[in-house]
């Protein structure tokens, strides 16, 4: 008893009860059979000897139950007594006391496994959010962060697939994040599919509760594409301060073991630490983003405060000089400098627009699309085009306008950046001048927008284009 006692490994302990029952009562076959962690259906039995012949069995036969704190959780049997004989009263006294240390093992070995699990699953929420507010190597953005939840889930469920489902626009949820050990061709029809609204799973997710089936191939309630590959399945709310972000989706083969009420508690707990973790991260990334932003608004309030005015009163030196000046080659290299220092400052300006634009994810203004437009000729000019803003860009031209006047100015930066005959290998890069100015009257007095492409080093005629402003843009 104190040897089946210290032993950890139900099978061991099981293996020696059985053989320790044989041993005393001189029986030729001993067994325990007990049922699954659930207490549904007998297990494999575990056996000492051969089985005995016959019905009943020549010797007798023994059997008593196992139970755990007055559960039943199975049974110990002996037979065949080896002398020819029948098992006597203090055989039976035996095998009960057997029976009882079985329960006792099979508790111990449970609560052992119950707290190996337990630790597997805190370790796993534990680096889940390690990894979330780690920074950008693994978390910098959400579509890698549910990635992370899903792998993390997958792993310690143990299942062939871990995914990650949130609310689709249209109703009902679809797959965002999968790790899963079935072909590709399932990955992407997971990607694919969608659970409609009408599906009672999106109903109970809604409600915060989680759905479990031991044949998701099977079960009346599963509508996705890919439920037919699984049996045993989990679908878990993430739920954070009483919002229910998503579902975590954990599931194994068809044929597989069913997942355990210790498997299901600890992955419920896991899924709501996820989620908590999830809305954490989302927060660190406001933040971070936040800084960048104040960052920036710094930067551009120095530029403009310190560097443009510096520039600015220099400019003014020069042309003071420039107006004093006797010689004329000197009055012409003066302007030629304060042209130059006019063109630095509209250059900083544009760097301090862009400086000032929102997070890639906001819907980009017209001012953003026309500095990205600049910057994707910049590879082909060699430098990168100046661009100016007169006037409230963003707020007086609507989206039709906006789509014209990107239209045109692609086209004629299509042309500016046409390969030019044999170039001269020591020629400057090419310099374009882009203006948009959105406080330009057309010549019928109405209020428009202009845009004026000037070629490289201002060769040929600038490209105006031009349009009245319409209504729902300004007043």
């Amino acid at each position: 008893m104190a040897a089946v006692g210290s032993d950890h490994d139900l099978g061991r302990a099981l293996g020696r009860i059985a053989e320790t029952a044989a041993s005393l009562t001189g029986a030729r076959h001993a067994a325990v059979s007990l049922r699954d962690e659930d207490g549904n259906g007998p297990g494999e039995p575990v056996t000492h000897g051969a089985p005995p012949e016959g019905e009943p069995p020549a010797g007798g036969f023994l059997e008593v139950p196992v139970q755990v704190q007055g559960e039943l959780f199975g049974t110990l049997s002996v037979a065949g007594k080896g002398d020819g004989g029948q098992f006597s009263d203090a055989d039976l006294h035996l095998v009960r006391i057997l029976a009882t240390e079985a329960g006792i093992a099979l508790s111990n070995a449970r609560l052992h496994s119950a707290a190996r699990q337990r630790r597997r699953w805190i370790d796993g929420a534990a680096s889940i959010t390690t990894a979330l507010l780690a920074g950008p190597e693994t978390g910098s953005t959400t579509a890698n962060a549910l990635t992370v939840v899903a792998e993390k889930g997958r792993e310690l469920a143990e299942a062939a697939t871990g995914a990650v489902l949130l609310p689709h626009a249209e109703g009902g949820m679809e797959v965002v994040a999968i790790s899963t050990a079935l072909s590709e061709a399932v990955r992407t029809e997971a990607y694919r599919g969608r659970i409609p609204p009408r599906s009672p799973v999106v109903h109970q997710i809604d409600a915060g509760l989680a759905v479990f089936s031991d044949d998701f191939a099977d079960d009346p309630r599963s509508v996705s594409p890919i439920s037919r590959h699984y049996g045993p399945a989990m679908l878990l709310p993430l739920r954070s301060s009483g919002r229910v972000l998503g579902a975590l989706a954990l599931c194994r083969m068809s044929g597989d073991r069913r997942f355990s009420h210790t498997e299901r508690t600890l992955s419920t707990q896991f899924a709501a630490q996820a989620a908590v973790a999830l809305v954490l991260a989302d927060r660190h990334r406001d933040r971070e983003r936040l800084a960048v932003f104040e960052d920036r608004d710094r930067i551009a309030r120095d530029l403009h405060d310190l560097v443009i005015q510096r520039l600015f009163a220099t400019g003014m030196l020069l042309e003071t000089a420039r107006r004093k000046a006797l010689v004329p080659e000197v009055r012409e290299g003066v302007g030629q400098a304060v042209d130059e220092l006019e063109a630095t400052i509209q250059e900083i300006r544009t760097a301090i627009i862009a400086l000032q634009q929102g997070p890639p994810e906001a819907p980009p203004g017209l001012r953003t699309r026309v500095l990205r437009e600049a910057g994707a000729a910049t590879a082909a000019l060699g430098t990168r085009p100046s661009v100016r803003f007169t006037g409230p860009v963003d707020t007086r031209v609507d989206d039709k306008g906006a789509r014209e006047l990107l239209a045109a100015l692609r086209e004629a930066l299509a042309d500016v950046t046409a390969p030019a005959p044999a170039p001269a290998p020591s020629r400057a890069p090419a310099r374009v001048e882009i203006a948009v100015d959105v406080t330009a009257p057309l010549p019928d007095g109405r209020p428009g927008i202009r845009l004026t492409v000037t070629g490289p080093d201002g060769a040929g005629r600038p490209l105006i284009w031009e349009r009245p402003l319409r209504g729902g843009c300004d007043a």
